[in-house]
This record gives C-alpha cells, sequence and structure tokens, in this order.
C-alpha cells in the first residue's frame, strides 16, 4: 500500500540548507497553521534580555502516568527554571523537544529513509519520480537511486523532495513535555511558570528642545523585542527597570561616561520590587517573534533645559588647533521643574525645530537608570561655532624650597601639635602656565565649562597646587578642576592657570 505523501518543495536541487518544507498540516499541536495553545500569559520582562514566562492552560489530565503536552513555549526556555503546578499532580518527567521542523532538519532526520524525488523537465515540463535513500547531508545532500550514488547540487534544475512523513521528533512549534502522576481524572488549570532569553525591552526618549525659550518636551517609549521563536498571545505585560542578577545576554545600556551630573534622592511614583521599578503595561499585548513594539510610557512638556557647551582638557595637553567644545543638553528629573519621574535606561535622541518650524535630527546619548531628581547633560555632538585650544605656555624646574613657599598647610601630629612642613629631601618640582583660548563664534554669548583632568598622579604625588587662575575655578574632584568661562558673542576669552606640583 503506497504511503501518504508530505511534501517538501524546492526550487532549483534539493540540498540541506535550501529546501522548502511543506507539511500536510497534522492535528494539534504540530500544525504549524494552528491556533496558538497557550493560555492565560503573564510576560515579566528584564533589562538583561531574560524574561518570565507565566502561562495558566486548562487540561483534561487522566488518572495515572500520563504525558502532557504544551506547545507554543519559547524555543529559547531554560527547562532547569520549569515550574509546573497542577491540581492532584506529581512531575516525574521533562522534556523540552527543540528540534523544530525546518527544511534543513527534515533533510537531516531522513538520513538512512527513502524519500520520492520529482524532477521537471525545464523544456516539456514532464515530471519523472525516482525513489532514493538518503545517505549523508554533511556539505550536501548524497542519495542512493537504484545502482547509483548522486549529489543533489544547486544546478538550477527543478527538484521537488517528498517525504513520507514528519519525523516523529520534529515540531512544528517548540513543545514542552511533562510526564505527571495524576491522582484524578478531569479537566483542570495547570500552570508553567520558566525563565527564557530572548525578550528584551530598554527606554528610547524623543525630545524636542527649544533654545529660545529653554525647554525640552518628552516622550518616553518602551520598545520591547522577542527573539524567542515563539509569538506570546494577548498577554499581561510588566516591565522591571533595573539590573538583575543572573544570566540574560541581552542588550544592556551603558550610559556616557559623565551624562548624569548628580544622581537624584526623590522617590518616584510607581510601583516597586525591591531595588527595582516596575513598569506595568495599561492592556494585554501580543508579543510577535521576531518584532519590535513601543508603547509609550512618560509624557512631558515644558521642561527646563539649557544647552552646554564643555571641553575637558588632558595634563600637559598642548593643542595644534583647538578642539571643538562638545555640546550638551541638560536637564532635570526632578518632581519640581523637571521631568518627574525615574528614567529605565535607554537612549535620548534629540531635536530641534529650523527656522521652518520643522523638528530636526540633533544628536543623541544613553542613560543608565536615573532615579528621579537627578541632574543630566546628555552631549549631542561637537559646537560648529565654539572651541578651545589648551597651551602649555611655560614650564620651568623649581626647588624643594620655591615649591614650600607655596604650601597653604600645616601637620598636625598626634598630640594636636602643629608643625610647619619640612623638607625631608630635595625632589624636582615644576611650576607649568597653562592657557585655555576659548572662542566662540555665535552671535549670542555662551558659557563654556572647561575642565582641566590629570591633576592627581596617584602614588606619584597627589600635591598639586593652583597658584593663580585668572578666573576663580572650582575642583570638581582631586583629579579635576574646572573653570565656567563666559565668552561674549563673536568673541573669545583667554583663561590663564599656573600650577605647581611634581609633574
Amino acid at each position: 500500500m503506497q504511503a501518504k505523501w508530505v511534501r517538501a518543495v524546492a526550487t532549483g536541487a534539493v540540498a540541506a540548507g535550501a529546501i522548502a518544507a511543506l507539511s500536510a498540516p497534522a492535528a494539534g499541536q504540530n500544525d504549524p497553521t494552528g491556533k496558538s495553545q497557550q493560555g492565560d500569559v503573564s510576560v515579566t520582562i528584564y533589562n538583561n534580555g531574560q524574561a518570565l514566562v507565566q502561562d495558566v492552560r486548562q487540561i483534561a489530565i487522566a488518572r495515572g502516568r500520563v504525558r502532557i503536552e504544551f506547545p507554543d513555549v519559547s524555543s529559547r526556555i531554560r527547562p532547569e527554571t520549569l515550574a509546573f503546578a497542577a491540581d492532584g499532580t506529581r512531575i516525574v518527567e521533562q522534556n523540552f523537544d527543540f528540534d523544530l521542523l525546518t527544511p534543513g532538519k527534515l533533510m537531516e532526520k531522513a538520513v538512512g529513509e527513502t524519500i520520492t524525488l520529482i524532477r521537471t523537465n525545464p523544456a516539456t515540463g514532464k515530471e519523472t519520480r525516482e525513489r532514493a535513500k538518503v545517505l549523508s547531508v554533511a556539505g550536501g545532500v548524497v542519495v542512493q537511486i537504484g545502482d547509483r550514488i548522486e549529489i543533489l547540487r544547486d544546478d538550477g534544475l527543478p527538484v521537488r523532495a517528498v517525504f513520507d512523513k514528519v519525523p516523529d521528533n520534529l515540531r512544528a512549534r517548540p513543545t514542552l513535555s511533562v510526564t505527571v502522576d495524576s491522582s484524578e481524572a478531569g479537566r483542570r488549570p495547570v500552570s508553567l511558570r520558566y525563565l527564557s532569553p530572548g525578550l528584551g525591552w530598554s527606554a528610547d526618549y524623543v525630545a524636542l528642545y527649544d533654545e529660545a525659550k529653554g525647554t525640552v518636551d518628552m516622550q518616553g517609549w518602551v520598545t520591547l523585542t522577542n527573539q524567542t521563536g515563539t509569538t506570546f498571545e494577548k498577554a499581561r505585560t510588566l516591565l522591571v527597570a533595573g539590573n538583575t542578577a543572573g544570566s540574560g545576554g541581552g542588550r544592556m545600556v551603558r550610559p556616557g561616561r559623565g551624562n548624569v551630573t548628580s544622581l537624584g534622592t526623590e522617590t518616584a511614583d510607581r510601583e516597586r520590587l525591591g531595588d527595582f521599578y516596575l513598569y506595568p503595561l495599561d492592556e494585554r499585548t501580543t508579543i510577535a517573534n521576531a518584532q519590535t513594539k513601543q508603547v509609550s510610557f512618560l509624557d512631558t512638556a515644558g521642561t527646563a533645559a539649557a544647552k552646554v557647551y564643555t571641553r575637558t582638557v588632558s595634563w600637559l595637553q598642548n593643542d595644534n588647533e583647538p578642539v571643538k567644545a562638545s555640546s550638551e543638553i541638560a536637564f532635570s528629573s526632578s518632581r519640581d521643574g523637571g521631568l518627574g519621574d525615574a528614567l529605565p535606561a535607554g537612549t535620548v535622541r534629540f531635536y530641534q525645530r529650523d527656522a521652518r518650524g520643522t523638528p530636526q535630527f540633533i544628536g543623541e546619548n544613553t542613560i543608565g537608570h536615573t532615579p528621579m531628581g537627578s541632574r543630566l547633560s546628555l552631549r549631542t555632538g561637537d559646537a560648529f561655532d565654539v572651541a578651545v585650544e589648551a597651551q602649555v605656555m611655560s614650564r620651568a624646574r623649581i626647588s624643594s624650597e620655591e615649591f614650600e613657599r607655596t604650601s597653604r598647610y600645616r601637620v598636625i601630629e598626634g598630640d594636636g601639635s602643629v608643625r610647619q612642613v619640612e623638607v625631608q629631601r630635595a625632589q624636582t618640582f615644576y611650576r607649568t602656565t597653562m592657557r585655555y583660548s576659548v572662542t566662540n563664534a555665535r552671535n549670542v554669548p555662551v558659557n563654556v565649562e572647561v575642565t582641566q583632568s590629570g591633576l592627581d598622579q596617584g602614588w606619584w604625588s597627589h600635591d598639586f597646587r593652583v597658584v593663580s587662575e585668572s578666573l576663580e575655578g572650582e575642583q570638581d574632584s582631586i583629579d579635576r578642576r574646572k573653570w565656567n568661562v563666559p565668552v561674549p558673542a563673536n568673541g573669545s576669552y583667554d583663561l590663564t592657570v599656573v600650577y605647581e606640583a611634581r609633574y
């Protein structure tokens, strides 16, 4: 009796990786076109590309030891994280069938089996059929037809491979099977809970900056990505903002250096779970496989913002030409006068209206998880009209005695007595004069934050002194000193600073 055929069709020669497989729809979970077998699905998605999937299905379970199959689970399920619960049952064994029905897999499973090859004569359209035993698919398909061995080549000739059946261990959809002992028969809710990589989310922000008003309008979007191989139908979706420990492998946002100028101390009006903020989606949503979905979570207008120009100079940096200042936009996430929310990690993209009123893209930057009340300054690019040129004007050796004459500290002994610092041994010190020339080709005055870094040399020398400065600065840290330099419209300003140190 002739077996019922399941067809696999290809244009060109049949090769392990180039077969378009079409299986006759089977009943139940192995029908790739059938309705999803998922039940009441809840998905909790973390920033590290990992998700907690909870699926409650109504299933009829017989009494005794039975095997239950759950199609439409994530193809990247971590089986060791599975939790199974159903009244009157005890789990005995679980298996995850991750060999999915694909053209390549179908041919691989046919090794040692006999299939039918159908060739079409391109001139006449006549079909010829031959039974062929599949010998190998390593690097190509090798078959035995009668007494000859043939390699199926990609030579453009129309060939179809017809398989007698779909192998039992190939699944059209990712399937989890659980063997249980059931003390009673009947239909009841069955709960599955497992972790899976491949589901991730990040925040994306769209900010419209108004330089004249000094404000920014910002929209926050949750961007969901699904690479699990499975669609989650009408799922309750909860997003967790924060860096959880554990393997995930998802996309992590690495904030740019110095984006947060001060970390906030305000608590946002959002639900918390331990040390994490929760962002539930208002409605159930379908998260399709290989899809990116965006949902709004923040919408503010008129938040105070300002443009900031900055340049950080390395120690003894001597520029050959002026260096463009960094252009940044500063704003707050505080409740009063700011965005009024905690900001999940993501990318902020800035726009500004041109003379015709059309918003134009002006740059983007990333932020980490930022508490409410923080002050942020995000770099959008290099300023066109504002530059800073650092020059070493002079550098001379000075004696230990000269260095000590500028000392502004005294040593307090253990008994509380105070003594003047004395030179224990002769050392070499340097007096360095730096000039920072700031130019502004804009028709409005600007302030430029010029920062000198590299002032602390670690074990070599922690001691440095600012002997004189033409504009009073402030010490950002032991390593950095900052000056807020006012530059007139279409003008310049020369900042001169004299340092003394061992380096």
